[in-house]
C-alpha cells in the first residue's frame, strides 16, 4: 500500500513519449459538477484554465467550491454527498483517500476514466509513484487524474525586508532562528503563520524532515513507528515548533494561509513556511522570484515533501456525466493544460514530458530537487496534505501538534501523546 511504503520515483528522470492527442474528442452534452477547495486568488486563476478548457470543448461546468485551504471542510462536504448517494462528477482529493473510497464501492467498476488513460497511455506520461496514487482496483485501473506536484517544504520571504536587515535565506534551522530573532528585535514579524490545524501540521512535517532526516520522517509518517514518534529526536522537533511559535504574531490563530502569504507580500512579515501554492499568490500579484521575493526549501538533507493534487471520478449514472468525467480526465492530463495550470498554481506538472522553459526559478529548482531526491531516498509523501497514513492517523498526529503549538504542553509530553494517539488508530 502507498501509505505503508514509499516507492522509488526514478521514473521522474526518464523522459516520456510525446502526447498523442485526446482520446475523448469533443464534449458536446458533457456535464460536470466539480467539488474543490481552490478559492484563493492564485488557485482560482489556475482552476479557471480547466473551466475554460471544459467550456471550449462543449462541456457544461457546475462549480462547487468549499472554502478552506487544507480541504478538511471540502472532505466533510464530499463525505455527506457520497453517503447520500449523490457524489459530484469529480472531486479534488489526494493520496490513500482515493483507494479508501474505492474500497467503499462508490468509485467503480466500471472505471470510466481508465478508458481515457489507456487510450492516451497515461502510464508513459506519469512516474510510477504518481500513477499508483491515481489507481483503484488493486492499483490496476485509473480512477483519478493528477494535475500537478506540489512541494510542501518551502520558505517564502520578502526580499526587501531581508535585504534591509542584512539577512540571507537560511540553510539551517539555527540560521533561521538567528534571523528571526534579529527581525523580531527590529520590530518585524519573523514568521507569518495561520494557526489552523493543517497549517500547523505543514510546518511540523517540514521541521521533522529537517531535524530528524529522511529515514526518521519515513519511520514516523509512512511506517507509523511508535518508537520514532516518542523518541528524543521527536522531542527536538517539538522544541523547534515551540521556538517557531515565539516568532509568530498574536493574530496567528485561525488565520487563512493566503492572508499569511499576503503579510509576507506586503512586508508586514518576513517569512512563511508553506507549500508552493503560496507562490501562486505572489505571481498572481505580479511579483517575481529573486526580485520581489525569495524561495528556498526548508533545511533538510535533500528531502522533498510532495503532494499531488488530483480529482477522483465516482461511479455515475447518465451518459452526460460519464462523458463529463472522460472529458475532464483527458483535459486534466493535456500537455498544454498541465503547463498553463501549473504556471498559475505555483506547482510543477505531473506529466513527465512538459518542458520547464517557461517556469520560474522556484519551479525549475523544485523539479531538479525532486529528481535528485527521488534517486537518493529523500522523496517523501506529505502527511499533512493527505499523501500518507489513514485519515484517522493523520488526524491523531495533527490534533497533538496543534494542541502543543497553542499551549504550554512540554515537548516530551507532546511526543508521548502523539505516539499514544496514533496507537489508538492502528
Amino acid at each position: 500500500m502507498l501509505n505503508q511504503t514509499v516507492k522509488t520515483l526514478a521514473g521522474f528522470v526518464v523522459s516520456a513519449g510525446l502526447f498523442s492527442g485526446a482520446a475523448f474528442a469533443g464534449g458536446h452534452g458533457a456535464q460536470a459538477e466539480v467539488l474543490h477547495w481552490w478559492t484563493s486568488g492564485g488557485e482560482a486563476a489556475a482552476l479557471k484554465v480547466l473551466k475554460d478548457d471544459f467550456a471550449k470543448n462543449g462541456g457544461e461546468w457546475k462549480d462547487m467550491p468549499v472554502a478552506g485551504g487544507g480541504g478538511d471542510a471540502a472532505m466533510q462536504t464530499l463525505k455527506a454527498r457520497v453517503v447520500a448517494g449523490d457524489p459530484p462528477t469529480a472531486a479534488q482529493i489526494k493520496g490513500p483517500s482515493i483507494q479508501a473510497w474505492d474500497d467503499e464501492g462508490v468509485v467503480g467498476p466500471p472505471y470510466h476514466v481508465d478508458e481515457v488513460a489507456k487510450a492516451e497511455n497515461w502510464d508513459s506520461l506519469l512516474s510510477s509513484q504518481v500513477a499508483n496514487h491515481m489507481k483503484c482496483d488493486g492499483f490496476t485501473k485509473y480512477c483519478a487524474a493528477p494535475v500537478n506536484i506540489h512541494r510542501i517544504d518551502w520558505f517564502w520571504a520578502n526580499k526587501k525586508v531581508l535585504d534591509a536587515n542584512g539577512i540571507s535565506m537560511p540553510t539551517s534551522w539555527d540560521e533561521f532562528n538567528a534571523a528571526a530573532r534579529k527581525l523580531q528585535s527590529a520590530g518585524i514579524i519573523p514568521l507569518a503563520h495561520g494557526s489552523q490545524p493543517w497549517q500547523d501540521a505543514t510546518v511540523f512535517e517540514a521541521v521533522a524532515l529537517g531535524i530528524g532526516g529522511n529515514d526518521f520522517y519515513k519511520k514516523v509518517f509512512v511506517d507509523a513507528d511508535m518508537s520514532a514518534m516518542s523518541s528524543p529526536t521527536m522531542i527536538k522537533v517539538f522544541d523547534q515548533m515551540r521556538t517557531l511559535k515565539g516568532f509568530t504574531d498574536e493574530g496567528s490563530p485561525g488565520r487563512d494561509w493566503n492572508v499569511a502569504t499576503g503579510m509576507v507580500m506586503e512586508g508586514k512579515a518576513a517569512f512563511q513556511i508553506m507549500g508552493d501554492w503560496a507562490k501562486g499568490e505572489f505571481t498572481n500579484a505580479g511579483m517575481k522570484p529573486g526580485i520581489d521575493f525569495y524561495c528556498l526549501p526548508t533545511p533538510s538533507d535533500h528531502g522533498y515533501l510532495y503532494n499531488v493534487d488530483s480529482f477522483i471520478f465516482y461511479s455515475m449514472d447518465g451518459q452526460s456525466k460519464i462523458k463529463g468525467q472522460k472529458l475532464l480526465g483527458s483535459l486534466m492530463m493535456g500537455k498544454n493544460f498541465q503547463k498553463v495550470f501549473n504556471l498559475y498554481k505555483g506547482s510543477i506538472p505531473a506529466r513527465l514530458d512538459v518542458p520547464m522553459d517557461e517556469f520560474d526559478m522556484c519551479a525549475k529548482g523544485s523539479a531538479a530537487d525532486l529528481n535528485y531526491s527521488a534517486m537518493t531516498g529523500g522523496l517523501q509523501p506529505s502527511f499533512a496534505h493527505g499523501m500518507t497514513l489513514s485519515l484517522a492517523t493523520k488526524g491523531a498526529i495533527q490534533d497533538v501538534v496543534t494542541e502543543h503549538f497553542n499551549s504550554n504542553m512540554s515537548s516530551k509530553e507532546a511526543a508521548k501523546r502523539m505516539a499514544d494517539a496514533v496507537q489508538d488508530t492502528l
